[in-house]
């Protein structure tokens, strides 16, 4: 088993712990900076904020989907090995939450508990998906997959494509654009992730209709 998932993309080795420690530090800080911030923008009024990024909808920005997944995405290829990616990527989101809940308990004066369990209970669920993630910057047809899934989950937060084609929100289009960047590929490889990602898109739109 180890070498069939080598075959896709090998692990880095000769790391020292403190290097992968300090990493995951990081991480952590950014994830609690990052939470406590999206909830000071959601709790602040939206006429205090500059006319782009009213216009860019910045607020509601940080309550999709969609830089969640890359944020996810991008920790997750960029660490060294998939158990590191797992780590990482289940300490920013406890972390980001953490700072989002402790905001809403010590600034706002409230803490919305069964949402914040919805969302505890979907950072358990990034370890597993951070380890099969970490393989999208891989080689072969499984790692195709598994970054035309990534690319098509953005592509679905972006663009319309079972009701008529039209964009949800230009925001998604620039994490998707970052998105098709980071897990870019050689033209013949890359032609049949971006096509495959839409495949993926539409039947995600399919299943969830609202999705975007």
């Amino acid at each position: 088993m180890k070498s069939f998932f080598e075959k896709i993309r090998i692990p880095e080795k000769g790391v020292s712990l403190k290097i992968q420690m300090v990493a995951t530090i990081g991480v952590m800080l950014f994830g609690f900076a990052l939470g406590v911030l999206q909830k000071w923008i959601d709790g602040s009024p939206s006429n205090i904020f500059p006319l782009l990024m009213q216009q860019l909808d910045i607020r509601n920005y940080f309550g999709r989907l969609a830089v969640w997944i890359l944020l996810a995405t991008v920790i997750s290829i960029y660490s060294k090995t998939p158990l590191r990616a797992s780590i990482n990527t289940f300490s920013f989101f406890i972390s980001m939450l953490a700072g989002y809940y402790l905001y809403c308990n010590y600034v706002l004066g409230f803490l919305p508990r069964a949402y914040m369990m919805v969302w505890v209970v979907i950072s358990f669920a990034t370890i597993f998906m951070a380890y099969i993630c970490w393989y999208a910057r891989g080689e072969g047809m499984i790692s195709i997959i598994i970054s035309s899934a990534i690319i098509g989950a953005l592509f679905a937060q972006a663009f319309s494509l079972t009701q008529g084609f039209y964009v949800y929100h230009i925001m998604e289009i620039i994490t998707w654009i970052i998105g098709v960047v980071i897990l870019h590929r050689k033209p013949k490889e890359f032609a049949i992730e971006l096509g495959l990602s839409v495949v993926i898109a539409f039947i995600y739109q399919l299943v969830i209709p609202h999705w975007g």
